[in-house]
């Protein structure tokens, strides 16, 4: 045999197309030659791959080798294809009966010794590879990420010399089984009865968490904005298996990696308000995730809003509203998913310390334009509830009476809520379009009244009109009121602290 094909998988954003390794021996003078648009970590195989070889007892054939990595116009980097060449030239030599990796890819990277050594981003390859109905061979350090994957068989593997006895069948290995999840007590989530008071701020969050609506919170320091943020997580359901298989494809082929055990949690990103507009949507020459996506099925919590530089923050404009971030390079293009829940705290003014939302602030009106100017009109415009979180009273913290009510309390509530909403229109009211509030989201006479006169009052847009009727819709299903009430259309519109404030700043 001199001719030989393995399959492999290359990546591409949070893709893995399929990659045929194809290994030609020809009579000549010795020589390896790697074709397909490889970059500079796979043109060094060669050396990697030899000495692997070598190493593990096996002839490395004194011929004219050529490595083709089709196909050709797709880029090929990292060190993911070392195991397929070895076993392409192993198999066109002779050494190794091709026929058994008919239905088998491999992925994984070579060490001088034969000894194989993990690749970043194996999930979105043991997805496509679970789709094809093919078994994955990989190195040991990937087979928990892999076997997330229920449709796919994972075969781990240590060394060369290991893959060559299972290929032969002299020695078969072990398919390995799928990693257990964490239990509900060990994720520790932080409890919502650890917050005092703030008893509108605890309903918005329920109303956040129930409809899937962005939130940002504004109150001077210290009054439990952060703490609320934290504790949304444990309100939220446990992803389901393709949400996370999504989610964690997403981490693995970032710097992050996946904890395997984990994978069913939310993620609750955090980013500090130094960092840059790239680092929030993603970016570089290989376009990489960046934190809205890492944020993607979960939460994405901007402490210090107002702290942020103002063009980084208006980059979240798009993803807000359509769910995905596209990174294009001269070189190459890549689409990351990114529907993540915005929530967002800040001071209502730059000094901070003396506001309490009212007459103690030592700030003039232009400043507190100013601060609040940092943040532009159509990103607050996506943003579906803005509450106010004053400062608690001495007598709330020293003397906090009976206990709030817990996570798992207020979990069961919100999780019952969003079943409501599933099984009336398939999604959440947050995700609603334009025609679905216009069905689902039904006024009465005097409550369209109503609402024309917030409108005309607060300068409301008509993407804030909508807003406001999915906020409305997701307190009445709370209510579990069949139609939105007065009462409800009335606690929506209070939920426009920023709103009113533009309108007084005019």
């Amino acid at each position: 045999m001199q001719l030989a094909v393995i399959r492999s998988r290359a990546q591409l954003g949070i893709q893995a197309p399929p990659v045929h390794i194809e290994v030609h021996l020809a009579n000549g003078l010795p020589s390896f030659a790697m074709v397909g648009l490889p970059e500079v970590a796979v043109k060094e195989s060669r050396d990697r791959v030899r000495a692997a070889i070598q190493t593990s007892g096996f002839e490395f054939p004194a011929r004219r080798i050529t490595v083709n990595l089709a196909p050709a116009d797709l880029p090929k980097e990292g060190g993911r294809f070392d195991l397929g060449i070895a076993l392409g030239i192993l198999a066109a030599s002779g050494q190794i009966p091709l026929n058994r990796c008919d239905n088998l890819e491999f992925l994984g990277e070579l060490g001088l010794t034969g000894e194989l050594r993990p690749v970043r981003g194996v999930l979105p390859a043991a997805m496509a590879a679970g789709q094809a109905q093919r078994t994955l061979m990989l190195p040991k350090g990937d087979a928990d990420e892999a076997a997330l994957v229920e449709q796919v068989i994972v075969i781990p593997a240590a060394h060369l010399l290991e893959v060559c006895a299972h290929l032969r069948g002299e020695r078969c290995l072990d398919p390995h089984p799928r990693p257990s999840l964490a239990t509900e007590a060990d994720q520790s989530i932080p409890d919502l009865a650890d917050v005092r008071g703030q008893p509108q701020a605890r309903r918005a969050l329920e109303a956040a968490a129930a409809g899937g609506h962005h939130l940002l919170m504004i109150g001077p320091p210290g009054t439990g904005k952060t703490m609320l943020a934290s504790r949304l997580p444990g309100l939220l359901p446990p992803l389901a298996e393709q949400e996370a298989l999504e989610t964690a494809a997403l981490h693995a082929i970032s710097h992050h990696g996946i904890d395997p055990t984990r994978w069913r949690t939310r993620p609750f990103r955090t980013p500090h308000h130094t960092c840059s507009g790239i680092a929030l949507v993603g970016g570089g020459s290989r376009p990489k995730p960046g934190e809205i996506s890492l944020a993607h099925n979960g939460i994405l919590f901007l402490d210090e809003m107002a702290e942020f530089d103002r063009k980084a923050l208006d980059v979240l404009r798009e993803p807000l509203e359509t769910g995905r971030i596209t990174i294009s390079r001269a070189a190459r293009q890549a689409e990351f998913p990114a529907r993540f829940q915005l929530i967002a705290a800040m001071n209502p003014c730059p000094q901070g310390y003396d506001c309490d939302l009212g007459a103690n602030c030592r700030c003039t009106p232009e400043q507190r334009r100013r601060h609040r100017g940092r943040i532009s009109a159509p990103l607050l415009d996506r943003i579906d509830l803005s509450i106010e979180v004053p400062r608690l009273p001495r007598n709330v913290l020293m003397d906090p009476g009976p206990p709030p009510e817990s996570t798992a309390i207020v979990r069961a509530r919100v999780v019952a809520c969003r079943n409501q909403q599933l099984a009336r229109q398939g999604t959440l009211n947050a995700a609603l379009s334009g025609r679905e509030v216009d069905a689902i989201c039904t006024l009465a006479l005097d409550q369209r009244q109503l609402l024309e006169t917030a409108m005309d009052r607060f300068r409301f847009s008509a993407r804030a009109y909508h807003r406001i009727l999915r906020v409305a819709r997701t307190l009445a299903d709370m209510d579990e009121a069949p139609r939105i009430e007065t009462p409800h259309l009335m606690e929506a519109l209070s939920y426009r602290a920023m709103d009113r404030w533009r309108a007084s700043d005019v």
